[in-house]
């Protein structure tokens, strides 16, 4: 197991092995390209740890078809690890518009499922994959989230991906990462492409 040594020990009573498995909540953010990419290698770090990983899609079509959540369901399903479920809220939301009120409520939906989920400490490891659109355009309120998170039982970690992430959110998270570009193949008229970009 890789060791460190923190910078600072809090004087909070806890022991290194309390403090060590305290529940996460982490953010990848910003405007470059990787932030649902880094959340699911986390998946694939859980499911070897043997936890069952929950990835709740809030943004992005349900049509689309993703390579890593064929490669985490199959690895889900391999009775190897832990298991991986995959949830597509609604119909999703793709770069073009259409439906923004269905887009909304599918939204609030998936958050209501997240919670109970939460209660229920259905997984150990949550991909809230896209999570900060919603926040953003207030489709689902920063503070309920916030308080939600905060008031979770047990170890569950919290990945939470999407641009313009609310600061509230950045401020109460354990682990912050702004994803920034510096060049993209998209910046000289070249679109996405299979193996790259799904």
């Amino acid at each position: 197991m890789p060791q460190g040594k923190p910078s600072v020990v809090p004087e909070d009573g806890l022991t290194t092995r309390q403090r060590r498995n305290r529940p996460l909540t982490i953010v990848h953010t910003g405007t470059g390209k990787g932030k649902s990419t880094a959340a699911f290698g986390m998946a694939l770090r859980a499911w070897n740890q043997g936890w069952p990983v929950g990835v709740f899609q809030f943004v992005k079509s349900a049509k689309w078809r993703v390579g890593e959540e064929r490669a985490l369901r199959v690895l889900g399903d391999s009775g190897e690890g832990g298991t991986v479920a995959w949830h597509k809220m609604g119909e999703g939301w793709s770069w073009v518009q259409r439906d923004l009120e269905s887009s909304e409520e599918a939204a609030r939906e998936g958050w209501a499922q997240v919670r109970r989920d939460l209660a229920a400490e259905t997984y150990r490891l949550y991909v809230l994959d896209e999570f900060a659109y919603p926040m953003h355009w207030g489709w689902v309120d920063t503070d309920e989230v916030l308080a939600a998170l905060r008031d979770r039982p047990g170890t569950q970690h919290v990945v939470i991906t999407g641009r313009n992430a609310p600061q509230k959110l950045i401020d109460a998270a354990d682990l912050v990462t702004d994803m920034t570009k510096v060049k993209h193949p998209m910046d000289s008229g070249q679109k996405g492409q299979r193996g790259i970009e799904w």
